[in-house]
């Protein structure tokens, strides 16, 4: 289907781009000269929606984000948008976002920069599908990059569980935070307790805990390098959250550092240089602001995504004892959630949480998570929880599924009044999937304030460890345009299936 001028004239007024003359970007892709700009991080499309998308690269120097774009694969025939500028305020990266696209539709892009001549360097391609009616959704949900000191490793082929998660085409790639490790220098060699070294590529951002912008940086450059990670990117739309470690591990705003690794010891100054790295590298939407990370992808009449931000807006790290409210969401985007929700008419609603609900995650004597470990009525962060999950029973929402990472193993929950201490809820399911290339760990204990039961669970056989055994997990999932029914499994770094669950849509 030929793709319009009138249909992309929104995406070039937004971005405050304009269109340029025909062939402006016809340099051949992978083309790199010393004199013209090259894209050493690849390319990426993010927050696809059957109308828009965004696309995204970096330079390595000055200049015009220009794209072609074509839904009949022919790059001769295709629109050519001249979008931002680009300079070292932004680390020369640019994102153009793309509306008016058509529900269904699969897009070729092609990306370069120009310089103040006019001449394209580098040209990379890419593709995104727009969801459609009457077509399955597919897509890959894990967490936790380069954690735990396990960076690249040349010896196993870089990160190959992205090249697992690749290879089984999906639709889009949902992170759901811990994207990078600020906080975890990368050697050249790390001693694993099995008595096996891992070998890493280094640069000099990743030798220590990351406290500048330009380290913060490094980080997502960093794991850039790696050819799987660029050719998903390239080709599968990417969902991205945050968590904890794309700043520092349990962090929480107003939170002063004791730790002798950091200079800068107060923990928001921290967090607005690693936020901004973050929006630079981590493509999105930004519906609702700039720099606003939870939002709504809409992916159909099949699906709507719910990605969360449960660091933005916590409270400081209670203890478990702590019987008032501690907030976890923050007053404003529990009640945009359950609006959203409520409001969905997709078949199926993802909640994209950062964090598990019913896991017990410490901070030394203190929780981290929302889980506090006791049993009994809501306390702390579990009140937030509680009174979002009681609005969706009120509001009768059907076919909440929460997707979740963080703990470093792989786990399948469902939840029931039947077994909870709390009990104005509806039954739901709670997967949860990660590392992707880092330390294994777990398994954790479970609350049973929600009532939670452990229907699968596949944690490490001694704790980090390597992804050289296999045990990296991620999601997949497929959702069936006829019946609806919302299949998952979770999967290993070889790709093997080690649980999945057939789930049918209740009906309103």
């Amino acid at each position: 289907m030929k793709l319009s001028r009138r249909q992309l004239l929104a995406a070039s007024t937004a971005a405050g781009a304009s269109f340029a003359v025909p062939g402006v970007a016809a340099a051949a892709p992978n083309l790199v000269r010393r004199d013209r700009a090259a894209l050493p991080s690849g390319i990426a499309s993010a927050d696809v929606t059957p109308s828009s998308a965004v696309v995204w690269a970096r330079a390595d120097r000055p200049g015009r984000m220009v794209v072609q774009l074509t839904s009949h694969g022919r790059f001769d025939r295709a629109i050519c948008l001249r979008g931002p500028k680009t300079s070292a305020g932004d680390d020369f990266t640019a994102q153009l976002p793309l509306r008016g696209l058509r529900p269904g539709q699969r897009y070729d892009y092609r990306i370069g920069f120009e310089d103040t001549n006019g001449r394209i360097g580098q040209t990379l391609d890419g593709s995104f599908s727009t969801p459609g009616r009457n077509r399955p959704v597919s897509f890959v949900f894990t967490g936790d990059t380069a954690g735990q000191g396990y960076g690249i490793n040349p010896e196993l082929g870089g990160m190959v569980a992205y090249r697992t998660m690749h290879e089984t085409r999906p639709d889009f790639f949902l992170h759901s935070g811990d994207n990078i490790y600020a906080d975890g220098p990368i050697e050249a060699s790390l001693k694993v307790a099995d008595g096996t070294v891992w070998k890493n590529v280094v640069t000099e951002e990743v030798s220590k805990v990351a406290e500048t912008l330009a380290e913060y940086r490094g980080r997502y450059k960093y794991n850039l390098l790696d050819q799987n990670v660029r050719s998903l990117y390239a080709d599968v739309p990417l969902i991205a959250q945050w968590d904890d470690h794309e700043t520092l591990n349990n962090w929480y705003p107003g939170e002063i550092l004791t730790d002798s690794r950091y200079t800068e010891r107060r923990v928001d100054v921290l967090a607005a240089r690693a936020k901004k790295a973050f929006l630079e590298y981590l493509p999105m939407g930004h519906v609702g602001g700039r720099d606003r990370i939870y939002r709504k992808v809409s992916h159909g009449p099949l699906l709507d995504v719910f990605c969360l931000d449960m660091r933005t807006y916590r409270g400081a790290n209670p203890v478990p004892s702590t019987a008032g409210p501690v907030a976890m969401l923050g007053a404003e985007q529990a009640a945009w959630l359950v609006r959203e929700v409520a409001a969905s008419r997709a078949t199926w609603k993802v909640i994209a949480s950062d964090m598990p609900l019913g896991l017990l995650v410490p901070d030394g004597d203190l929780i981290e998570a929302v889980a506090n470990g006791l049993p009994g009525a809501p306390g702390g962060r579990e009140h937030e929880i509680a009174w979002v999950l009681s609005q969706f029973k009120k509001r009768k929402v059907r076919n909440a599924i929460w997707l979740t990472a963080d703990v470093h193993y792989a786990a399948a929950h469902h939840y029931d009044p039947s077994r909870a201490a709390f009990t104005d809820f509806d039954p739901f399911w709670e997967i949860v999937a990660g590392p992707i290339n880092a330390g294994v760990f777990g398994p954790n204990s479970l609350d049973s304030t929600f009532g939670p039961e452990v229907v699968f669970s596949k944690a490490a056989d001694f704790p980090s460890q390597s992804p050289a055994s296999g045990n990296q997990f991620f999601g997949h999932t497929r959702i069936d345009p006829r019946t609806g029914v919302f299949t998952v499994s979770l999967r290993n770094l070889f790709g093997q299936v080690l649980w999945t669950k057939d789930i049918p849509p209740a009906r309103h």
